[in-house]
């Protein structure tokens, strides 16, 4: 299933396509019950391989690859849901926004360690009690208490919490009255800090994925541990938040990609009735609703990757496709476990634990109906 790479990323992005396949999609079952050791290994081999963390700036001592060259990339390594963890690249949302908004102290302390795979980050946005589709509700507060902040209330999804150095805390810290989306800034709270308390292990439909619920209870930081200008934690978070959902997007082509793969190979070999399943009219038309999808998908997301390399915020391309990308994977996944039949079901094959994180997808970083009204009234405002 070819399209345009453009020639000079071809190479690199054939590189790590190798790398998923030959290396990190067989040690899968080893990496999904914790392995750390399998980890360790592939990640010091990509690093061998140079593949270790190619979107980070080389500045950081990453392998700087422009924003759209590393789109492409992108797709090959979402093939497996570890394939973030072992190239590398997990931390590359958090390196950036440290990057531009951190205080000098804090990029010395975590940049170059976090790029090098040394130090995990987590971010913390969304609260058990408030719907996480309008974080102004959000109601964990930081109030300045001479040089430091007083942090208090209760995240839950900070992925990574428990292995992580740091997390990036939203926070209500202006006065009531304030414009809701002034009312908010980010906070770097080191885990070690007292009253940094882990609740829970929060599975998603029964996979530890490293989800964990936290208490903030009257935690202390310094008042330098803001990240950017006081009250402007939804314009960093959206600009965290743009580029992470293209990168989403790529990642789910590679899993959709694959599903493909395995859906036509058990079609080629498996026999019913007297011939291959492929020849049954039905199951060619999961193969051709899976490609057109993926297809149809793959373009909308380069698109926006365009839009937003040329500088445009993109607004619209991006709330689409989160939309129809995760609507995309769920779709192709599913038709590739039901041409499997009942061992799509079973963990002998993939498709299962893909199933489940694919399900995730039409609800982390915004729910399909939260996207899908606001896209369409800025459509609106176009054309009306």
């Amino acid at each position: 299933m070819l399209f345009p790479v453009p020639e000079h990323v071809r190479e690199v992005r054939d590189a790590v396509h190798a790398f998923m396949t030959e290396r990190v999609e067989p040690a899968e079952p080893a990496l999904n019950t914790g392995d750390r050791g399998k980890l360790l290994e592939l990640r010091q081999e990509a690093k061998d391989a140079g593949l270790w963390a190619l979107g980070h700036p080389t500045e950081l001592g990453g392998g700087g690859m422009p924003f759209l060259d590393y789109v492409y990339v992108n797709e090959v390594q979402g093939r497996s849901e570890w394939g973030q963890l072992v190239l590398g690249t997990f931390t590359l949302q958090d390196s950036l926004m440290l990057h531009k908004y951190a205080s000098p102290g804090w990029r010395e302390r975590y940049l170059a360690p976090m790029v090098a795979g040394d130090v995990s980050p987590s971010f913390a946005m969304t609260e058990p009690d408030h719907a996480g589709s309008d974080p102004t509700q959000l109601q964990t507060r930081a109030v300045l208490d001479g040089d430091h902040w007083v942090i208090s209330g209760r995240k839950w999804f900070t992925t990574g919490a428990a292995d992580a150095a740091y997390t990036t805390v939203m926070c209500r810290t202006e006065p009531d009255g304030t414009a809701p989306h002034r009312s908010f800034s980010m906070i770097v709270v080191p885990t070690d800090t007292p009253g940094y308390r882990i609740v829970r292990e929060t599975p998603v439909l029964g996979l530890n994925g490293g989800h964990y619920e936290v208490a903030y209870d009257d935690v202390r930081v310094p008042a330098d541990n803001l990240l950017g200008p006081r009250g402007h934690g939804f314009v960093i978070a959206q600009e965290r938040l743009g580029p992470g959902r293209i990168f989403h997007c790529m990642r789910w082509l590679g899993q959709a990609q694959r599903a493909f793969e395995l859906m036509c190979a058990r079609l080629g070999t498996r026999v019913a009735f007297g011939e291959p399943l492929s020849a049954k009219q039905l199951m060619q038309q999961h193969v051709f609703d899976s490609y057109t999808e993926i297809q149809s998908s793959r373009l909308l997301t380069l698109q926006a990757a365009e839009q937003i390399d040329a500088g445009s915020q993109a607004r619209v391309e991006i709330g689409a496709i989160k939309v129809v990308g995760a609507r995309m994977l769920h779709n192709v996944i599913d038709r590739a476990i039901q041409v499997h039949g009942a061992a799509g079901l079973t963990d002998d094959f993939p498709l299962s634990r893909m199933y489940r994180h694919a399900r995730e997808a039409r609800v982390y970083d915004g729910p399909d109906e939260v996207h899908i009204q606001s896209t369409a009234r800025r459509i609106l405002k176009q054309v009306g």
